[in-house]
């Protein structure tokens, strides 16, 4: 019963919630409307002024007999900048300001003639306006092709005097600049073997460099030592037991070359093994 209780609880206040809501969100959108109501009203009444005192302007011109005075660049500039609804919107507005409705009822048949005639002159007025500019239109599309040939002129000219193409600077877009020159990009006369030991190398080679440099340096110089024979052996011979006989001379450089001969054989033995060594590395 306690939990069927808050249930119940729970949804009248999210019914009440719910409708707080509403009306808050339905108060927003009445404000909304009033002030957008209020906003355009102003406009109107607004453009209502602006069109009217344009129209007495334009009497006043027409009584003078002056010519029709240009608009500002700052009005031309707004004018573009109106979207398509504002446009709209100020043409109904000047358009209800300058058809007045006609009371045919209380006119007779002069008053008929006279506004019949009235309106044809304005129709005929506008057409002479509308025609005049369409050929001003026409006069100022030539004048801007003229000045435009007029400009390639000036600039071809302007590129020959650089000694560019006369067209680089007739396009679109800026002339390329080249960051390089066209003697500098020559065939490449090297051989394949040059081309292929071009990148060789690194620190292992390097090394190996060194090392049989420094082989070759020190065999060099050990090369180089000198070769004295051995002083002979006047005491009792090493190795010798009691009761052997004694070793003739002869026999004693025989021996003394045998050991030379050994010694030799045995360091070409380590340089093959050095050199076995340095090419596995």
């Amino acid at each position: 019963e306690k939990q069927a209780k808050r249930k119940e609880i729970r949804i009248e206040q999210e019914k009440k919630l719910s409708q707080q809501k509403r009306a808050e969100e339905e108060k927003i959108k009445k404000e909304e409307t009033e002030r957008r109501d209020a906003e355009a009203l102003t406009k109107k009444k607004d453009l209502e002024d602006a069109e009217r005192k344009r129209q007495e302007m334009m009497a006043a011109q027409k009584e003078k007999g002056g010519k029709k005075s240009q608009a500002p660049a700052m009005d031309a500039r707004k004018e573009m900048s109106k979207s398509k609804e504002q446009v709209e919107e100020e043409m109904k507005i000047s358009l209800s300001i300058r058809i007045k409705p006609l009371s045919l009822e209380e006119m007779d048949s002069d008053e008929l003639r006279n506004k019949t005639n009235s309106i044809w002159n304005t129709i005929v007025e506008l057409e002479t306006d509308k025609y005049d500019y369409e050929q001003r239109h026409l006069d100022q599309d030539y004048e801007f092709k003229e000045l435009a040939e007029r400009q390639k002129l000036q600039l071809r000219n302007k590129a020959i005097k650089k000694g560019l193409d006369p067209e680089s600077f007739t396009g679109a877009h800026p002339p390329t600049i080249h960051m390089f020159s066209k003697y500098e990009r020559r065939t490449d006369t090297r051989t394949y073997g040059d081309r292929k030991k071009l990148y060789e190398g690194g620190a292992e080679v390097i090394r190996s460099e060194m090392l049989e440099s420094a082989w070759k340096d020190k065999f060099g110089e050990w090369s180089k030592r000198p070769k004295a024979k051995l002083p002979k052996w006047f005491g009792v011979r090493p190795g010798k037991k009691v009761g052997d006989p004694e070793t003739p001379e002869g026999e004693e450089d025989a021996a003394a070359e045998e050991a030379e001969a050994e010694e030799e054989y045995d360091e070409e033995e380590e340089e093959e093994e050095e050199e076995e060594e340095e090419e596995e590395e």
